[in-house]
């Protein structure tokens, strides 16, 4: 059986009770709570407010259906970072922490879920290969499970495209490696589409060791990836189109199937220009690369701006300076069609994923995903839980979402 919630990382301009009385007027049994450094921050939580909120719940219809701790911005300036992965043992432990004071808010709300994310490869990473992050996360899992003891709380660890654990087959995988009982696997819909082709199948397979459901809309995104050159890639131009990132130069060239773009800093010299038009020929057959300078591509803001963050936090293993140094030409290629100029042109929202959908949460039924045989595969697999609307992209049209949503997902269970 599913029951429908909605997450309150999509609420987080109104109060955290007021959030509760809008999903609960909108007719969901279940809120998610998420860790948000106003509305809900568990460091700052008094008896009292703790109370209150115990008192809101065991007085109403609805009930909290999952703690959840991977927010953006609640530990460090870098999104989802520190992670449970940190190379940094000061890193890991705050991230340790975080998850542990939503284990303390799980047993005082009598919530059984507590939801957390793998976190990402980055740049730390690269610098030490000698160091297993897999082995950092699974120490991590087992010091959060263990404290949850004997209480009827389970961990769940969320797939996310991008992320160390980015397919349900990975979670899965890491599930059976702990085999702990009270660690199991949290589905978000979009990301199984972003992340599995057949990913209605993948939800069946999972459905045994899945607790917890989150559920949001997407569609077919332009599929780019960022890599740092070397002399041995190799390009698939059936799968995405790349930027290739110049470390010696902070310049980037553009790869699609047609087309070669070098952004440029300072204008390359002859053999500069020789070595990236032997480049762009060797990776995908262009005779003739278009230099652009960097200075002439827009650095203003623009309604891009919220696509081009959430693209660029998804990216592993380069640095938030080279990904802050691609933004701007991601917003000159989505401004307007340049094909006459022969220049690439996105007239799709920028994706970074194993699928090419776009990680984008928009509102179930705006999009593409086949909720219905979704959630049938769940039920009929096993599932018994709740699917949580997450729409934190649509925080400032809060209410439609929260209807919308409900009203379509309510005809697809």
């Amino acid at each position: 059986m599913i029951k429908l919630s909605y997450s309150t990382n999509g609420l987080v301009n109104l109060s955290l009770m007021d959030a509760i009385d809008a999903v609960e007027a909108a007719g969901y049994p279940g809120i998610e709570l998420a860790f948000h450094m106003k509305q809900f921050n568990p460091f700052e939580m008094s008896d009292d407010e703790l109370f209150a909120l115990r008192r809101r719940f065991d007085n109403s219809d609805i009930k909290p259906s999952c703690i959840a701790t991977p927010t953006l911005f609640f530990l460090a300036d870098r999104p989802h970072d520190p992670s449970a992965m940190c190379t940094d043992l000061a890193g890991r432990k705050q991230r340790i922490k975080l998850i542990k004071e939503g284990i303390k808010l799980a047993r005082a709300l009598d919530v059984n879920i507590v939801s957390f994310g793998s976190g990402f490869i980055r740049d730390e990473h690269m610098d030490n290969p000698h160091i297993d992050p897999e082995a950092l996360l699974i120490d991590s899992i087992r010091e959060c499970v263990e404290f949850i003891g004997d209480d009827n709380i389970t961990l769940t660890i969320e797939p996310e495209p991008g992320m160390f654990i980015e397919t349900i087959a990975q979670g899965v995988a890491l599930i059976e490696k702990i085999n702990l009982d009270k660690f199991r696997l949290h589905i978000d819909i979009c990301h199984a589409y972003c992340s599995d082709d057949d990913y209605v199948n993948a939800i069946a397979k999972a459905a045994p060791l899945t607790k917890y459901l989150h559920v949001s809309d997407t569609t077919e995104g332009y599929n780019l990836k960022i890599l740092e050159m070397a002399n041995d890639l190799e390009l698939d131009f059936d799968f995405a189109s790349y930027l290739v990132y110049f470390p010696e130069t902070a310049d980037f060239l553009l790869l699609d199937r047609d087309r070669a773009v070098y952004f440029y800093d300072r204008e390359p010299n002859a053999d500069l220009s020789e070595r990236i038009n032997g480049t762009a020929k060797q990776l995908n057959g262009v005779e003739k690369v278009v230099f652009i300078p960097y200075d002439e591509l827009p650095q203003e803001s623009s309604s891009y701006d919220d696509e081009i963050f959430t693209y660029a936090l998804s990216i592993p293993k380069l640095s938030f300076y080279v990904l802050d140094r691609a933004k701007p030409i991601i917003h000159y290629l989505r401004q307007a069609d340049r094909r006459d100029q022969g220049l690439p042109y996105m007239d799709k929202m920028v994706a970074n994923s194993l699928t090419g959908k776009v990680h984008f949460h928009i509102i179930p039924g705006d999009g593409e995903i086949d909720f219905v045989g979704c959630f049938r595969a769940a039920v009929d697999n096993g599932f018994d839980g709740y699917a949580t609307v997450e729409l934190y992209h649509h925080i400032d049209n809060w209410e439609h979402a929260v209807t919308a949503s409900y009203q379509h997902l309510s005809k697809c269970l």
